[in-house]
């Protein structure tokens, strides 16, 4: 990894991050577009791919809505992402089992989110209090100035994440690589099996209609016969 390797992934995870409550939201902060996108600028868009689309199945049901704060699945994304590439690069381990091992890694220090979000809203909050004064003695300028105030502090929420993610991760896995990977070497490409099914048992749950379970089961099963008489 070079400077601007990391200069341009610490652009992707600000972008996204932004993108995820304070701006524009046109999705892009999803892990399935944020994890190809990260990977496309570190030259390996298919593991980032691979990243966002368990990210993805992972976070369906948690959604940052109002005031719930789940983990960022976003940075969770970006910086599995960086540490797959970077550990591909190192090791020359399948690289199911690489990606596996980064997801390990980075979704408990995606929690990290939930603390940087809280901040951020609390001084958000005060930031609100404080353009009720600017208002009430006609100081536009500094009202406005104080809306960019507000997104600084929601890019400096998902940046701190993702150097969280990256940079302990990193630690993490230089640690802990060589000793893991020698048992999931075996399971080769069945490791990643587990997210999936992981992802699926999530949305089952947050299906909140009566017989889901019936009806994805019976969904499931016209698929599959679908596929076979075709």
């Amino acid at each position: 990894m070079t400077l601007f390797d990391y200069i341009t992934v610490s652009l992707v995870a600000v972008i996204c991050g932004l993108d995820r409550m304070a701006v524009c939201q046109v999705m892009i902060s999803r892990p399935i577009v944020a994890g190809p996108l990260t990977g496309f600028v570190l030259g390996a868009p298919l593991i980032g791919l691979e990243v966002g689309l368990l990210v993805e199945l992972l976070w369906l049901g948690r959604l940052p809505v109002g005031a719930s704060i789940p983990p960022d699945d976003t940075q969770i994304a970006t910086g599995a992402t960086f540490l797959a590439i970077s550990a591909a690069g190192i090791w020359n381990y399948p690289q199911p089992v690489t990606i596996a091992i980064c997801l390990l890694v980075a979704i408990p220090l995606g929690k990290s989110g939930q603390l940087f979000d809280h901040m951020t809203r609390r001084a958000n909050d005060n930031l609100g209090k404080k353009v009720d004064r600017f208002l009430q003695a006609g100081e536009l300028g500094t009202v406005e100035r104080s809306h960019l105030v507000g997104l600084g502090h929601f890019a400096i929420s998902s940046l701190s994440t993702f150097l969280v993610v990256a940079g302990i991760g990193s630690l993490i896995c230089y640690a802990i690589f060589p000793l893991l990977a020698r048992y999931l070497v075996p399971a080769g490409e069945w490791l990643l099996l587990v997210f999936p099914l992981i992802g699926a048992a999530m949305i089952l749950r947050s299906i909140n209609i009566n017989r889901s379970v019936t009806l994805f089961s019976a969904s499931f099963t016209s698929s599959l016969l679908i596929l076979w008489l075709l």
